[in-house]
């Protein structure tokens, strides 16, 4: 019997629902959630990123600036952008669009940005209070993912989760989410990465699987077991349609997979569209901290 697809795609607007209606009444109290959108140069998948983020911002109802700058601007002039949006009332949510160019240091500029307008959750002030279970912002994808899982009825409680991948954006915070002990966590977890062994071994024992490798179909059919949720994370291009659209496939065998696994979120329309949602949580988050409610 063929997987349930977790579409990460109708979750995700369930959520911009609450979101646009929270929003509605902040505004009622004189609170405009603001985010802003830094973009150095013209990478075009930067550009198309920014411009979905930019676009949800608009129908939820934020103060929204999308602030792009030229390829060439210095660090220290980006410093002080990012300072002046630091200073800034109306700005709640303050990203920062990478990679950047190589003369600018990416550690320098998230470490600018204040923890409390640190809606991408990379700041580590804000990755310390992770690791304590203590967080006011967590990372967006990790954030979609836990969310999808939830709200897809999923039990984490007591699960064996197995993480394929231990990147900074997503293996390492989602691993330390799971582990904590509370609702939609407290699950035992392995991480895996490019130094494991055997990482079949490992996965076939998940009842949760979440692959964030960054290779195209890196998780076959026979690392999966029978029932397995796996949740794939992986956004790669296989080159283009005769109509000029990106050939999109994830870090899992999908076809196959979905043939054995009990769940299975797509892609596209999987956790992507969460990354963004989760975003616009954690700016309306920080403006109801930012006015003390």
């Amino acid at each position: 019997m063929a997987a349930k697809i977790i579409r990460g795609s109708e979750i995700a607007q369930q959520i911009r629902v609450d979101l646009k209606r929270e929003t509605a009444l902040l505004k009622e109290r004189g609170v405009v959630p603001g985010l802003v959108t830094i973009l150095v140069g013209q990478n075009p998948a930067s550009m198309s990123y920014v411009a979905g983020k930019q676009r949800t911002a608009h129908e939820l109802g934020f103060h929204s600036v999308q602030d792009n700058q030229p390829e060439t601007i210095s660090e220290a002039l980006l410093l002080e952008r990012i300072l002046q949006y630091n200073r800034d009332p109306r700005i709640h949510g303050i990203l920062v669009q990478l990679p950047l160019p190589p003369h600018i240091s990416e550690q320098n500029i998230l470490y600018a940005i204040d923890p409390g307008k640190d809606v991408d959750g990379f700041h580590p002030f804000n990755v310390g209070k992770l690791m304590i279970g203590q967080a006011d912002f967590l990372p967006c994808t990790p954030a979609g993912i836990q969310q999808l899982l939830l709200r897809s009825g999923v039990p984490i409680d007591g699960a064996e989760v197995v993480v394929v991948g231990r990147s900074n954006i997503v293996g390492k915070p989602i691993a330390n989410m799971l582990l904590q002990k509370g609702d939609g966590a407290n699950a035992t977890v392995t991480v895996c990465h490019t130094g494991t062994r055997d990482i079949g071994f490992h996965t076939r024992r998940a009842d949760i699987l979440i692959a964030a490798v960054g290779r195209p179909m890196a998780i076959t059919v026979d690392m999966v077991k029978q029932g397995a949720v796996v949740i794939d994370v992986g956004v790669n291009r296989l080159g283009f349609t005769p109509e000029g659209k990106a050939k999109l496939c994830g870090d899992v065998d999908y076809e196959a997979v979905r043939q054995k696994a009990g769940a299975i979120t797509p892609v596209p329309g999987g956790v992507g569209p969460m990354t963004i949602t989760m975003l616009m949580a954690n700016t309306v988050k920080a403006a109801r901290m930012a006015a003390g409610l």
